[in-house]
């Protein structure tokens, strides 16, 4: 589990397409504790996990599945990455729930200065969309940040100077693709809202009244 505020930017230095996708990516700066095999490491909001590590670069393998879901499979080295590593028992929830488990990708459609800040609208689809709330949470590229607009299919953000800085989506352009998770809470209250088909007929076909 993660909290989607982003700890380090990390570089992609190797991309590996043979039997299966294999990401060797390097931090920018030292992790202050080094990093272990078998760990989780969100990368651009995408779990993985550690499999080799040398100090701040590690190997990740990439499921097929989560090619088919997000933009890891289009990365290239030089590419800049949004990291977090897993929550641990103890640490502070600055964030929301995140669970590097991307929903769907997204489109920026428009770029607004507000000021010193800025708005990111994204094109998400309805069903994210339809799952969101204004002044909810969503992960984009691993960013935790709080909904500011929402229409049928879209969203939108508000970002920070800080976060533009510290992050990757300062630099993403109208019309660049992002990984988005929306939050597990709103989910949940999309599935139990779903009509289950339990009709007063249906029971009594069923021979139960």
């Amino acid at each position: 589990m993660f909290t989607g505020l982003i700890q380090r930017i990390g570089t992609v230095k190797r991309v590996s397409r043979g039997a299966g996708l294999v990401l060797e990516i390097a931090a920018d700066t030292p992790w202050a504790k080094p990093l272990e095999e078998g760990e989780s490491v969100a990368v651009n909001g995408v779990c993985l996990t550690v499999v080799k590590c040398d100090g701040s670069r590690f190997t990740a393998d990439v499921l097929r599945e989560t090619e088919s879901r997000t933009g890891l499979a289009e990365l290239v080295p030089g590419a800049k990455v949004n990291l977090e590593r897993a929550l641990r028992a103890g640490d502070a929830m600055g964030g929301h729930i995140v669970q590097g488990h991307v929903d769907c990708r997204g489109a920026i459609a428009a770029k607004t200065p507000k000021g010193r800040d800025f708005q990111l609208k994204v094109r998400c689809g309805r069903v994210l969309a339809s799952q969101s709330v204004l002044k909810g949470s969503i992960a984009i590229d691993g960013v935790s940040l709080t909904i500011s607009g929402l229409g049928d299919d879209w969203l939108a953000v508000d970002l920070i100077p800080t976060t533009a800085k510290d992050t990757t989506l300062g630099s993403k352009k109208v019309g660049d693709m992002v990984n988005l998770e929306g939050d597990i809470v709103g989910k949940y209250v999309a599935k139990a809202a779903k009509p289950s088909g339990l009709t007063e007929e249906a029971l009594q076909n069923a021979g139960f009244i």
